[in-house]
């Protein structure tokens, strides 16, 4: 094969790339391509936040590219329109790329096959995203899996294929084919989004940075700090595996590494020893709800457990905009919604916290808080946001059961003790002692003082209502 196309989407890398390394394998001229689809400005699910992480992305790509001596196409438009007209332009026959696996891409993937094959082209499709994808791992019957513990067991049973080697192609010159580029746009603001300045920054240098600070300490404790949000005790990786900056083969080779190096740190606590475990299993969750999506595609509409969509959700608009904007009164769920917004991150211990607050406190239905986050998210990924969200709410795959309600002082109070998370985005209550930062109603004095508002619910009250709601479909 003479000339490929490849097609980048959700892999946005010249590392550990199957796609990127297949085509450079099997053609002698290989022409990198990114297309601005019209759904990155006007998609249900697209959300400032994102939009500019993934221009920072792509922008860093197309450095990355030129430093090999490559050149980035941009295009702007439809995929199905602009994917055959640049195969007649390179006289190329065929477009790789790697899958996709939300419902709507998988879709979209079929109409661009039909196209075209029609116009007499290939599109060949790789395993890249995941290490075990869709039905690669099943029960012994045969049957997906849909607890997650045994689910895990069975993919740390099979062999780990190696990161692919890094793009090396020389021959990619495709100014020979006096190929054309649109512009990109500079920021998120410029397709008509409000201006976002506190995102992480993307691009595969900045992911494999994030890797290499990782694996050299923070992840030997991960066990143990992975649930306190005022420490830098995570990854910061999940924007990055979102975008595709950074291959999951690279990251779980590093963790090897990490893994085989750990009897060298000097004096290692006790709590240290689990910490690589702790963070392959965060991995693995990721793989568990992709197949989940893929083989129970209902979810995307409802409950995972049919039965749960019979459950009466409040409707309460006020209560619902509290909760977005940060203002429900209670600490520690709107230092994470006003830290959500304003960075477009959001710790996982604190996903858990505020979504419990919304499905259990506030009873809105679990679709209203999952539709939010992937506005909000720099990392908004259907399949982990829906599986998070209806495990929270008590209706998923492995979910909390119904009855598990977390009280969000007693939270606030466990992993943010000395309320350090909660001041930084609330500052109202910076002169609050530590002992009341997660229920300042205790002193109404200070609390009127401070300007900040009522708690618009009380738990107590409200568990109890969920425990009703649920019972009563329950039976």
């Amino acid at each position: 094969m003479k000339t490929v196309i490849h097609w980048f989407r959700r892999d946005l890398r010249v590392s550990d790339n199957v796609a990127l390394s297949e085509a450079a394998k099997r053609a002698e001229v290989v022409i990198p391509v990114f297309i601005f689809e019209d759904a990155f400005r006007t998609g249900p699910d697209v959300g400032a936040a994102r939009l500019a992480f993934l221009l920072q992305s792509v922008e860093s790509l197309r450095k990355n590219l030129a430093e090999l001596g490559h050149t980035l196409v941009v295009r702007c438009g439809k995929s199905e329109e602009i994917l055959p007209k640049l195969c007649r332009e390179a006289g190329a026959p065929a477009v790789f790329a790697n899958k996709r696996y939300e419902p709507y891409a998988q879709r979209r993937d079929e109409r661009i096959a039909g196209v075209l094959i029609k116009a007499g082209y290939g599109f060949e499709l790789f395993k890249d995203a995941v290490i075990w994808e869709e039905q690669e791992i099943l029960t012994q019957q045969g049957k997906p899996y849909t607890v997650f513990t045994p689910y895990s067991k069975a993919w740390k049973a099979k062999a780990i294929p190696p990161p692919r080697p890094r793009f090396k192609t020389s021959n990619i010159h495709h100014s020979t084919f006096n190929i054309q580029s649109d512009r990109l746009p500079a920021s998120a603001d410029e397709c008509g989004f409000p201006l976002v300045q506190m995102i992480p920054p993307g691009g595969e240098r900045a992911a494999l940075e994030l890797l290499r600070k990782f694996m050299t300490g923070p992840v030997y404790e991960y066990g143990a700090n992975r649930n306190f949000p005022a420490l830098d005790g995570t990854s910061n990786l999940s924007p990055h595996l979102r975008a595709g900056t950074i291959g999951i083969r690279t990251i779980l080779a590093e963790l090897k590494k990490a893994r085989d190096r750990k009897s060298e740190i000097p004096n290692p606590k006790s709590e240290i020893g689990n910490g690589c475990d702790v963070f392959l299993n965060e991995l693995i969750w990721r793989e568990f709800y992709l197949q989940v999506l893929h083989n129970f595609p209902h979810v995307t509409k409802g409950a995972f457990r049919p039965e749960y969509d019979a459950l009466k959700w409040s409707e309460n608009q006020d209560h619902f905009a509290a909760w977005c904007e940060g203002r429900t009164g209670f600490p520690i769920v709107d230092a994470a919604m006003r830290c959500l917004n304003t960075t477009g991150t959001m710790h996982n211990r604190l996903r858990m916290i505020v979504a419990m607050f919304l499905t259990k406190d506030l009873l809105i239905h679990w679709q209203w808080g999952e539709r939010y986050f992937m506005k909000q998210l720099v990392d908004g990924d259907m399949a982990a946001n829906n599986g998070g969200w209806q495990w929270s709410a008590g209706t998923g795959t492995d979910a909390a059961p119904y009855f598990r309600i977390f009280n969000p002082v007693s939270q606030g109070e466990k992993f943010d003790t000395k309320g350090e998370f909660v001041r930084r985005w609330i500052p109202e209550l910076k002169d609050f002692p530590d002992d009341l930062i997660h229920q300042p109603w205790e002193n109404p004095l200070l609390l009127t003082k401070s300007k900040y508002p009522q708690r618009i619910v009380f738990h107590e009250e409200q568990r109890g209502k969920c425990l009703a709601m649920f019972k009563a479909v329950k039976g």
